[in-house]
């Protein structure tokens, strides 16, 4: 990814990412819902719901946005994040509680996963080179060699992330059954050029990532 484009990405990045003020301690007291599926802590024990804990607050807060918006009731298509089974949860919350939940998850520590060795190759080779010759930048450009991600910019920790998750990530953003990824479409266009085996080795990769 050349030096115009990461430069662009993360001014969008900046600009277009919501405001993150919370308070974890005022959020300890308002995840007890999220609990049943992303752990008190936000290390969820389920592979497909995702670890929560030591995400970029300013990514989980606009996450938390996206999904109340698309995951209302009766919200138009292309609205927000449609998460089915959080369809209608956010709803009695105010934008503080939301500000508030992503504080706190944010200050949680994560925890590590392992990735399959026999996908380990593969999935390192496209993490930390991409597919220049389709013209897939490397994911180090965006979400840093060790994963951490970049919370300035909005870009999210993918390290230690739940394989199965990342999976069902990278899938519907190929597909185009997930779409809050900007003006930049910037991750519909990485995932259009993964096939079912990259994404499967790359996302074994990132759950081993710390």
């Amino acid at each position: 990814m050349n030096k115009v484009l990461v430069s662009l990405l993360l001014t969008l990045g900046i600009t277009g990412m919501a405001h993150a003020a919370g308070d974890a301690e005022a959020g300890q007291g308002k995840v007890a819902v999220c609990g049943a599926c992303h752990g008190v802590d936000g290390n969820s024990p389920a592979p497909n719901f995702p670890k929560l804990a030591g995400q970029g607050e300013r990514y989980l807060l606009k996450q938390l946005q996206d999904i109340k918006a698309g995951s209302t009731p009766g919200a138009p298509e292309g609205v927000g994040r449609k998460v089915l089974e959080m369809t209608g949860m956010l709803d009695p919350l105010s934008d503080q509680d939301l500000e508030d939940i992503a504080a706190y998850f944010s200050s949680q520590k994560g925890s590590v996963g392992y990735a399959d060795p026999a996908l380990a190759k593969q999935g390192e080779k496209l993490f930390r080179g991409g597919k220049l010759d389709q013209g897939m930048p490397a994911c180090t450009g965006c979400h840093a060699p060790n994963g951490v991600g970049n919370d300035l910019a909005g870009f999210p920790k993918l390290g230690g992330q739940h394989a199965a998750y990342t999976a069902k990530q990278l899938t519907d953003f190929r597909e185009g059954n997930r779409t809050n990824d900007g003006d930049t479409m910037i991750m519909r266009g990485v995932a259009a050029k993964l096939s079912n085996k990259d994404i499967e080795a790359l996302s074994s990769y990132i759950q081993g990532l710390h």
